[in-house]
């Protein structure tokens, strides 16, 4: 399942900072969203770490990208692929989140942050002892550098729109910056504060700086706990831990980063990757494949105990991994054949046959959160609502849309009934062998993927489909290819596995916004362009509490949903990892919003 592609890792990074909002007034060491900070001022370590953890030994790791190599080192520039993990190993921030809350951001680079009374404006002090790999003094020059370099032309635009309500920043002395914003917003001194923090000096040659879209394969020169080591391009990349990292004994990072080194391997597929693990040549391998889990996870290593096969139950929100439906297309401008093509997908028999009922079905943008909505609209969901009901599917007042069920009192055979209807009501008839649109064209779709065995999950969806009269053909591309016009927006659907939020802001309008719609590489794949869902996410943005917050994301989840351009699929509540025991130890026990594999490589340690 792809994440948001190119610049995935980036882009995720950037809707992770993101959850880390803020309130007005002054804490020194940090900042929560709703003044609720689980750790109080001069706290030694985040709990879920142990302090006391070895430093040393290796860590063998696989990479999940799609691409069997990477060729920059930039992870911010739009073109091409950096290694897996660069950004978060080698690039410190002014603040940094914990794994076990949801909205809250600590001082790292920063020692103190204030946040002015009328929130336009946020100041951070940055720690006098923080360096650079180079050895070179982290300063607010380099802090501005990095966010005017983040907010330039030469990199995605999910960051433009991230920072488009930060008016600028302001130097104010050689460790202290001042973030101006535009407009009173609760999360964008968190947003700021979580922006990866590189050198001025990174790209220079001679003392002149190149554009940063030229810096590809020049060394970072971040802050973070590890630098890059030897590469073996086309097979694998080392992480080598800075002996000297300047925060080693920080509160926030006390407990982590324990190993000496972290390899990155690379494998051409899947197969490939699974049988490296049962052979012994990494430590650590997260399942996305329920087929694989189920069937495939075995062997004379697991027998022995060497590998365990383990699943890790976190809290996060489900995420919307969707199909999702570029409206861009004429083809899927008509809500109505969007939502026909949703009622032919058997989640229920998917689930039985293929995945193993280790799978639940989708609930909208904000699943497991509170921000989910349900049932029918409140009195201040419908008062946001109201006032763009001639823009809005009607269904968008009434009850929340759920997915459609195959089973109980619903069967596939009345959802395709129903899909047939409404692909009538579009004005589709079947004549001439296929069915066609008043302009004589054939219900054809193309779905596009750059793996090949994506194909098996698409097909009981694409036999359904075929049964009401639409043709979807499976279109594998090679990864670059697909980076390409996913950037470019040139396909009809595709899959994507969009990251969930319990704090959702301004990244929605990346999402959904109709600014991102026209801008190439934006995170709006769908296209979509609706003058209430802006509102709805500046809604958002603008709360000042999370009674004015959860009636604004409702209302969201309720829109896009009823305008049928994300046809939900499938989350998990564990973390599926498969792991060498012999080599690695852990904490007791995962946090409960730990992303995954991320809690391994920063809080595991060598035996």
């Amino acid at each position: 399942m792809h994440c948001l592609v190119q610049n995935c890792r980036m882009r995720l990074l950037v809707y992770l900072l993101l959850g880390f909002h803020t309130v007005t007034g002054w804490a020194a060491h940090g900042y929560a969203l709703w003044d609720d900070m689980k750790y109080a001022p001069g706290f030694d370590h985040f709990a879920y770490v142990n302090p006391q953890a070895l430093k040393g030994g290796d860590l063998r790791l696989v990479s999940n990208q799609r691409t069997s190599t990477f060729d920059k080192y930039n992870p911010f520039t739009i073109k091409g692929s950096a290694p897996a993990y660069l950004s978060s190993l080698m690039f410190d921030s002014l603040l940094t989140g914990s794994m076990d809350e949801t909205a809250a951001g600590y001082g790292l680079l920063a020692e103190d942050v204030a946040v002015a009374p009328d929130r336009l404006s946020a100041t951070f002090r940055i720690r006098p002892q923080a360096r650079f790999h180079n050895g070179d003094p982290v300063l607010a020059r380099d802090v501005k550098h990095s966010f005017d370099t983040l907010n330039g032309p030469l990199v995605s635009p999910s960051y433009r729109s991230a920072l488009e309500d930060v008016a600028g920043v302001d130097v104010l002395d050689e460790r202290t910056l001042r973030y101006r914003f535009k407009k009173p917003n609760r999360e964008l001194p968190l947003t700021v504060g979580g922006l990866p923090v590189f050198s001025h000096r990174w790209g220079e040659e001679n003392g002149v700086a190149k554009p940063f879209d030229k810096v590809v394969m020049d060394i970072p020169i971040g802050s973070g706990p590890y630098k890059i080591g030897p590469v073996v391009f086309g097979r694998d990349v080392t992480y080598v831990r800075d002996p000297n990292y300047w925060a080693r004994d920080l509160n926030v990072r006390k407990g982590t980063a324990n190993f000496d080194r972290i390899t990155v391997k690379i494998y051409k597929d899947n197969t490939a990757r699974l049988e490296a693990l049962k052979a012994g040549e990494f430590d650590l391998m997260r399942f996305f494949s329920a087929g694989d889990w189920a069937r495939r996870v075995t062997g004379r290593r697991f027998d022995t105990g060497e590998l365990a096969k383990t699943e890790f139950r976190h809290s996060l929100p489900t995420g919307f991994q969707s199909y999702v439906l570029n409206t861009r297309r004429d083809l899927l401008k008509d809500v109505r054949v969007r939502e026909a093509l949703g009622l032919a997908m058997d989640f229920e028999w998917m689930s039985r046959q293929m995945f193993y009922g280790a799978y639940q079905r989708v609930q909208g943008l904000f699943g497991n959160t509170d921000c989910q909505a349900r049932d029918l609209p409140t009195a201040p969901e419908l008062a946001l609502l109201e006032p763009w009901r001639s823009k809005l599917p009607d269904a968008a007042l009434g009850p929340m849309a759920q997915p459609p069920r195959t089973d109980g009192d619903s069967s596939l055979r009345e959802n395709l009934r129903r899909a047939q209807k409404l692909l009538k009501d579009a004005g589709w008839e079947y004549r001439d062998g296929a069915l066609r649109n008043a302009a004589n064209q054939p219900l054809v779709l193309e779905f596009l993927d750059s793996n090949e065995g994506s194909a098996r999950v698409v097909a009981p969806w694409s036999r359904n489909l075929e049964k009401i009269g639409v043709k979807l053909n499976f279109r594998p591309v090679d990864f670059s290819l697909y980076q390409q016009r996913l950037q470019k927006f040139e396909f009809d659907i595709t899959s994507l596995a969009y990251g969930g939020t319990n704090n959702p802001g301004q990244e929605f309008a990346d999402l959904f916004g109709s600014k991102a719609a026209d801008q190439e590489d934006s995170g709006n794949h769908t296209g979509i362009k609706s003058p209430a869902v802006d509102a709805l996410v500046t809604a958002m943005v603008s709360a000042r509490s999370k009674a004015e917050l959860l009636p604004a994301c409702r209302a969201l989840d309720r829109v896009i949903a009823h305008s049928h351009i994300l046809i939900p699929q499938w989350s998990a509540s564990t973390h599926r990892m498969a792991y060498n025991t012999w080599r690695l130890a852990r904490p007791e026990s995962m946090p409960a919003y730990s992303p995954g594999e991320t809690w391994a490589i920063e809080t595991w340690w060598a035996r």
